[in-house]
C-alpha cells in the first residue's frame, strides 16, 4: 500500500536490548536494557516495548484530535492514552506482541467517547500497522 510520506525520521542502535539508541538529528537518545523477564538485568535503560508503548499511546491521542472535528466531538484537554505492550514467545515460533489501549475522555459522552475511539483506530499509523499483526485491545476507562 503506497504511503504519501510528508515526514521521515532515522534512528539508529547499536549494541541490542542492552546498547542504546539516538535519532539521527540527535533530538533524542536511549540507554537500553532488558527486562529480567526476558534474561537481562533490568539495568535503568529503556526497552524496545517502552518505546512501543510510549509512541502508540502518543499517536491514538493524535489520532483522536485528528478525527475529533470530523464527529462535531472536542477531545477533553485531559484525556490520556495508555499502551500496554506485551511481548513474548509466539506458538507459531519467535516472539510477538500485544498492545492493550486504555482510553480516559473524562466528562465526555461514553457513546460518543467510543465513536472517537473507533474512528480513531482506523486512522491511527500504529492501529494500521499493527492491524492483522498484533492483538490490540482497546478500552474505555
Amino acid at each position: 500500500m503506497p504511503v504519501d510520506v510528508k515526514y521521515r525520521t532515522s534512528a539508529t542502535a547499536t549494541g541490542g536490548r542492552d546498547g542504546a539508541a539516538r535519532t539521527a538529528d540527535g533530538s533524542f537518545e536511549v540507554k537500553l536494557s532488558t527486562p529480567k523477564e526476558l534474561g537481562g538485568a533490568g539495568g535503568p535503560g529503556a526497552n524496545p516495548e517502552q518505546l512501543f508503548a510510549s509512541g502508540y499511546s502518543a499517536c491514538f491521542l493524535g489520532a483522536m484530535k485528528a478525527v475529533a472535528p470530523s464527529l462535531q466531538l472536542k477531545v477533553p484537554a485531559d484525556t490520556t492514552v495508555t499502551a500496554d505492550v506485551g511481548i513474548g514467545p509466539r506458538s507459531e515460533g519467535g516472539f510477538g506482541i500485544t498492545a492493550d489501549l486504555t482510553i480516559s475522555l473524562p466528562g465526555l459522552d461514553r457513546a460518543d467517547a467510543q465513536k472517537l475511539v473507533d474512528a480513531a483506530h482506523q486512522v491511527c499509523p500504529y492501529s494500521n500497522a499493527t492491524r492483522g499483526n498484533v492483538n490490540v485491545g482497546l478500552k474505555l476507562a
